[in-house]
């Protein structure tokens, strides 16, 4: 089939021609099964590409802006199904032997996804908690504790400078502030 021939026939087709889309079938199925051959696809692929890309054609068969190209249409999108299907074919695993099917998936299932995310929302809960319950302390301590958290931690020698505070007391002041925090904690019940 020429092209002109091609553009007239996706012309009457659009129009409704039931005639005209036989003849566009017949005409380029040839294109559409040297393109799948090509991909070296199982027959059962094959056809279900072939199949697709009719649909395909179908679908777009109005919008089609250059109707003579139609034939270079149909074999873009025999190529990209045929590269769909092969896409999903390495993702599966043929094997015999049952310790490859044992093996755990790398994919997560939607529940470890769910699972995932709830426990994810229930650590931001806790550190929002942790850091509610924070600022409620003392400037003493807060200051104290938010110097230790920094990484890398100061040296107690640092801490003292900074914050006026003895090397000897930053560790048991380091305790009382922490033991409060815990307290504040567990009576919200945020542990």
């Amino acid at each position: 089939m020429d092209r002109a021939e091609v553009g007239a026939l996706v012309q009457s087709a659009v129009d409704g021609d039931a005639a005209a889309w036989k003849a566009l079938v017949e005409g380029m199925s040839p294109l559409v099964w040297s393109v799948v051959r090509a991909h070296r696809l199982s027959d059962a692929d094959g056809h279900e590409v072939f199949q697709t890309t009719w649909f395909r054609f179908a679908q777009h068969l109005g919008r089609i802006r250059e109707p003579d190209k139609a034939g270079a249409w149909l074999a873009s999108t025999a190529r990209h199904e045929c590269l769909k299907v092969l896409k999903g074919l390495a993702r599966l695993t043929l094997t015999d032997d049952p310790r490859v099917l044992d093996r755990a998936s790398e994919d997560r299932t939607p529940e470890e996804s769910l699972i995932d995310s709830e426990e994810a929302a229930d650590r931001a809960e806790r550190v929002r908690r942790l850091w509610q319950e924070l600022d409620g302390l003392g400037e003493r301590c807060r200051q104290l504790l938010r110097v230790l958290m920094a990484s890398p931690p100061p040296s107690y020698g640092e801490i003292s400078a900074a914050l006026g505070i003895a090397v000897g007391s930053i560790g048991p002041l380091r305790q009382r502030c922490l033991r409060r925090l815990r307290a504040r904690m567990n009576a919200r019940g945020a542990v």
